[in-house]
């Protein structure tokens, strides 16, 4: 069966360090793009420091705070959605234990279980009905049981991931930077592309360099997208 590490209470231990990295690396890239994109529609229209600012940050807070709805929004259909399943599968158990039991079997050749093994494995698995909701919740469904989700933290974690990645291209303009402003805005947000690709392995473990390389590259690109759109339009 899976192996599961359980707390006191029997319940499973799941390790949360990556559970907010989607959350964060998407915002940060997209406050990084679309606010980036406001100063490059702005450079490409020839517009003034201070229209830059404005626009910069009412894009910034209003995508911010539509994001952080809709993480909250994924997290808690997601949330409600394991809750339900699981109870569905304890009322099947209760009520349909052999056609339950007919599951187990059939995960446990899709698990690769020796054929000879599989009865004392199935007496194994359904002698608990908390292993044995487990094993169908995981194999049938792809939950992880006891694995928390926090609606509010994924929301808070996205609006702050974006509003601070976001406000990075508007710093040449908000701290009145010397010489070509749209210039130092390129150079803010390439940097922070890499950085926050970066930053990604601790969690994913893969190369730093080679991280933010690729969120460099993926950012650099629609941000360079949002560029050229603002100098089409600006040049009309």
């Amino acid at each position: 069966m899976i192996n599961l590490k359980r707390n006191s209470e029997g319940e499973p231990r799941i390790a949360r360090g990556g559970n907010y990295i989607r959350d964060v690396v998407f915002s940060a890239n997209d406050g990084l793009v679309t606010t980036f994109a406001v100063a490059a529609g702005a450079a490409g229209a020839k517009m003034g420091p201070s229209v830059v600012v404005i626009l910069g940050l009412a894009n910034m807070l209003a995508d911010g705070l539509a994001m952080a709805l809709g993480s909250y929004l994924g997290a808690k259909s997601r949330l409600d959605f394991e809750k339900n399943s699981l109870k569905i599968e304890k009322k099947e158990i209760g009520e349909i234990p052999e056609k339950e039991r007919e599951e187990i079997r059939a995960i446990a050749v899709k698990r690769g279980i020796p054929a000879e093994s599989i009865h004392e494995w199935e007496k194994i698995i359904t002698s608990r009905k908390r292993v044995w909701v487990d094993e169908m919740m995981v194999w049938e469904l792809g939950i992880i049981p006891g694995q928390k989700t926090f609606p509010v933290s994924h929301a808070v974690a996205t609006f702050i991931a974006f509003v601070a990645a976001g406000s990075l291209p508007l710093i040449p303009y908000l701290f009145n930077f010397p010489g070509n402003k749209f210039s130092a805005a390129i150079f803010t947000t390439a940097l922070a592309l890499f950085l926050v690709g970066s930053a990604r392995v601790r969690v994913t473990g893969k190369n730093w360099f080679r991280s933010g390389l690729e969120m460099l590259l993926i950012g650099g690109s629609a941000a360079a997208a949002a560029y050229i759109v603002g100098l089409i339009i600006g040049g009309r």
